[in-house]
């Protein structure tokens, strides 16, 4: 019997449990999937913690990589042994094994790795939205990146730069400033040491930014708006630090008439044609070197909850990975 994480109840990472798992006997229109590596994500701690509220008891998980073990009456174009890749609901990526709608899941290139696909696979899908849709990047382009360092801050830095975009990217450590650089960073801002929209504007000349990428949340937010130029764009993404406070739709026009977005991947792969087509591009990516996913820290599935404590306590380096044994 297969085994996977789950937990109860909203809490610390303590409330993880490793537990039986039903065997995965794909239903019409899925296919069942022996994992080989999955990805850990912030959008992982905020299910757990309860900021993302979701039925309970829950598993935990929306990325992963393995092997098609089985496939349900209806699915097309996959058969078992095929490699595939998915970053998506419903929640229970930190398992041995599971049945995915088959319509979710992507092949995964013979030349790509299984662990390189399970690190680019959610936060390279995120950036290709952010880059290509959300705020179309373009050669000229002033970019702000926060955690720079991070698994999606050193995706979104990198493919910024090779669209020819100057990027300033933050970063809490002289460690971290050093790996933004080698990214694709033009310039990093120690937020730990220096005012982040102040220094921000000094690297432009006073006049800010085109566009900010901010997954931190609460403690970036501010300085965020404060880092753009006139008609620019807030794109926050994530909730790190926390969820960011409401506040008076006015501030924006106050500002120099600002936009403000909170996108979600899942809406920008919610079609299988924007699937595929966000899913070649990264893997496109990968392939010409524009992409190089790092993988900083792997843990064993069963040590789900140390790899949580390590992501919110800000241990961790690019892409963070559960092993199945």
């Amino acid at each position: 019997m297969p085994k996977q994480c789950q937990f109860d109840g909203p809490g610390g990472p303590e409330v993880i449990r490793w537990s039986d798992a039903p065997e995965p006997v794909p239903g019409e229109g899925e296919v069942a999937i022996a994992h080989t590596a999955v990805g850990v994500n912030y959008i992982d701690v905020y299910h757990r913690s309860g900021l993302y509220p979701v039925p309970l008891p829950s598993g935990l998980g929306m990325e992963a990589v393995g092997t098609v073990t089985a496939v349900g009456a209806g699915v097309a174009g996959l058969a078992p042994g095929d490699r595939v890749a998915y970053a998506s609901a419903p929640l229970g990526a930190y398992a041995e094994a599971r049945a995915m709608p088959a319509d979710r899941v992507v092949r995964v290139p013979d030349a790509l790795d299984d662990r390189t696909a399970a690190a680019i696979m959610l936060k390279g899908l995120t950036a290709h939205a952010l880059l290509f849709r959300v705020f179309p990047v373009r050669a000229g382009h002033h970019v702000l990146v926060h955690a720079a360092a991070g698994g999606a801050g050193s995706l979104l830095c990198a493919w910024a730069h090779h669209l020819g975009a100057r990027v300033i990217g933050t970063v809490g450590s002289a460690a971290k400033a050093e790996r933004a650089l080698a990214t694709g960073c033009d310039a990093v801002v120690r937020y730990d040491r220096e005012p982040v929209a102040e220094t921000v504007r000094g690297l432009t000349d006073g006049r800010g930014v085109d566009v900010v990428y901010d997954g931190v949340g609460a403690a970036t937010f501010e300085a965020s708006l404060d880092a753009l130029a006139p008609l620019g764009m807030m794109v926050s993404f994530g909730n790190a630090s926390g969820a960011v406070p409401a506040f008076a739709p006015g501030e924006l026009a106050r500002r120099g008439s600002l936009f403000l977005t909170r996108p979600s991947v899942v809406d920008y792969t919610r079609s299988r044609a924007d699937l595929e087509t966000g899913a070649a591009a990264v893997f496109e990516a990968v392939a010409a070197g524009v992409l190089r996913p790092h993988i900083g820290q792997t843990y064993a599935l069963t040590d789900a909850a140390r790899a949580h404590h390590d992501l919110e306590d800000r241990r961790t380096v690019g892409a963070s990975l559960l092993l199945p044994a």
